[in-house]
């Protein structure tokens, strides 16, 4: 049981000028980079940089950031979307630094992440917000406010020649005697555009508070309109607003603050920003854009580098999908609150061995035993389980059946909740090696914990891991003694630390990348959660374990407490281990009360 409880592509700036796995990861021809999870995309080479910036400031309700609506123009993806002003770097902005007051192009360089250049996408920033929307974050040499109101009148005849390149911000300096002020921006997000997207933009966003006693005016070129407008008010589904990816997110993140200031110093606070890049797939509706805290993000990139957009973000029972040369997933038909989007059957091989071997058949369902004999595409000689819950063991006695195939793992040492039908024709241990091929090798780990006979498989030439329900992917397992052991299940987690790891394959999800960082998460949430028992104790005890629930999983829906209740107990048997609980009957106490 696994105890899991718009075809628009990316915010590129508002000013800018209007198959097989093995064959898609060969085509990679461009150099590749790391993204936050660790898989690769195309390098930004081909991408524009540009800036953006978020203009803050408060309302009557709150705060409020200032939004344009781009002209509607035929075959601009962006046409008629609400977004920030900004736009592609000029050349010409280098040369404005002498006119800028602020931070020099070594701080920005080095806050932005680069060797140079930093301090061009803050000018950026600032020219296309004037050319946009008419607000000029401006000084005079001595650092005082540049009145912009007594030159409306005569800076407004150069929004349209900077536009159109005619003359650049450095001259519209000169010429008033003022300084581009960048003292006031905050470094605030990167996003880049997915490959595969014929216009790509790479794309710092900053946010400032918005000068005071100034107008924004629509340029009525770029921006047809303007609105200041509440995050939440931007992002209700009657606003008539087409938001891109970035956008949307950018202002669920700015509905967390109450203030412009708020937002505004949590941005400057920032210590490390991230490139967050979208990623296209395909769904049965059609296509859908990623994030990175998408399930399928990690899996997509995997698959799919160069961004065909042909790499499918569900997981559809019954499908087969090559997850690499040597790996297929197949997932059974029995989603549900406790088996996510459904258990996955993985068949392994050698790429020139057509022999295969099946990891979890999953439930006894004839049409996926069905699925994976289809999916195979030889022999099926071996059949191995992770863990003998009902939705992932069930199906091996009758896949054997279909295919004469042995099956192996390990009995339970407790009856309850297990399939106990299970009968393997070999035991496996911790460190047993299953050769597939010459170039094909499985490990064997013992990985007590979520069940007793819990193992998963490492297949060492990817130094990818098989978890069963050891590692979910968002969320964690439930630990049910007298099977489930929390002391068994820290320790394993803690022994996944030492095994060279760069995907984890789980029982129920997509793949994930980054399973060091994962695993310790899930060792940091365990241990957050222990503590919360032990001052639960401290504050309710002596009571029943019914009367530490509602503190201990407060942050967890009530409707699945009585799940969560298992794993409490778990916790307090751990406790009760360690010295810090007592069970009297039914009764809890802290050790130390």
């Amino acid at each position: 049981m696994s105890g899991a409880i718009s075809d628009a592509i990316s915010d590129a700036p508002s000013g800018a000028p209007s198959g097989a796995v093995s064959g898609a990861m060969s085509d990679v021809t461009s150099d590749l980079i790391s993204s936050v999870d660790g898989s690769p995309y195309v390098s930004a080479s081909d991408a524009r940089i540009a800036a953006s910036i978020l203009l803050l400031r408060d309302g009557d309700e709150g705060l409020e950031v200032l939004m344009m609506r781009r002209a509607e123009r035929v075959g601009d993806m962006r046409s008629g979307a609400a977004v920030f002003p900004g736009g592609v770097v000029d050349a010409a902005d280098r040369h404005a630094q002498h006119w800028c007051i602020g931070p020099d192009d070594a701080a920005f360089s080095a806050r932005l992440g680069l060797a140079e250049g930093g301090m061009d996408y803050a000018v950026a920033a600032l020219r296309e917000c004037f050319e946009e929307v008419g607000l000029l974050l401006a000084c005079d040499d001595a650092g005082n406010d540049f009145d912009v109101v007594c030159h409306e009148s005569a800076l407004h005849e150069w929004r349209a020649a900077l536009h159109s390149g005619a003359r650049s911000i450095g001259e519209l300096c000169a010429a008033f005697g003022l300084r581009l002020d960048l003292r006031g921006l905050a470094y605030y997000s990167h996003w880049l555009t997915p490959p595969g997207v014929p216009k790509r933009f790479d794309t710092r966003f900053f946010c400032a508070l918005a000068p005071a006693g100034q107008t924004a005016v629509a340029d009525e070129a770029e921006a047809e309109e303007l609105m200041w407008l509440r995050p939440a008010t931007a992002l209700a589904p009657d606003s008539g607003l087409t938001l891109l990816p970035v956008t949307r997110r950018t202002l669920r993140d700015l509905g967390r603050f109450g203030s412009a200031a708020e937002a505004y110093a949590e941005a400057q606070s920032r210590q490390k920003i991230t490139l967050t890049m979208p990623r296209v797939s395909s769904t049965r509706k059609g296509r859908h854009i990623l994030l990175p805290d998408d399930w399928a993000y990690a899996e997509v990139g995997r698959l799919d580098p160069l961004g065909r957009g042909d790499v499918s973000s569900e997981l559809v029972p019954g499908r087969a999908v090559a997850l690499s040369e040597r790996v297929w997933r197949v997932t059974a038909p029995n989603a549900g609150a406790m088996t996510g989007p459904g258990t996955n059957t993985y068949l392994v091989a050698d790429a020139a061995v057509n022999r295969w071997t099946v990891i979890d058949p999953g439930p006894a369902d004839e049409a996926h035993v069905r699925a994976i004999v289809a999916a195979a595409p030889g022999t099926i000689e071996r059949i191995l389980v992770t863990h003998t819950h009902k939705d992932h063991s069930p199906g091996a006695a009758l896949l054997a059946l279909v295919t004469g195939a042995p099956v192996w793992g390990r009995r339970a040492l407790h009856a309850m909740w297990q399939d106990e039908s299970f009968a393997p024709q070999g035991e496996l241990a911790d460190g047993d090696v299953i050769p597939l091929g010459a170039s094909t090798t499985l490990r064997v780990l013992h990985t007590p914990g979520h069940a007793s006979n819990h193992l998963c498989y490492l297949l060492e030439e990817e130094r990818l891991l098989f978890t069963g329900d050891h590692v979910m992917q968002g969320s964690t397992v439930v630990i049910n003694p007298p099977d489930g052991d929390m002391s068994a299940y820290l320790d394993a987690l803690q022994r996944l630390q030492s095994v060279p790891l760069d995907w984890l394959a789980p029982g129920h999800g997509f793949l994930v990348a980054q399973p060091h960082e994962v695993v310790r998460g899930l060792i940091a949430h365990r241990l957050r959660r222990e503590a919360r028992v032990v001052q639960s104790l401290a504050q309710h005890a002596p009571c029943r374990i019914d009367g530490l629930l509602p503190s201990v999983y407060a942050d967890v829906p009530a409707a699945l407490h009585a799940i969560a209740q298992r794993s409490l107990f778990a916790h307090l048997l751990k406790l009760q281990h360690d010295g810090l609980a007592r069970l009297d009957g039914e009764i809890w106490h802290s050790a130390s009360g």
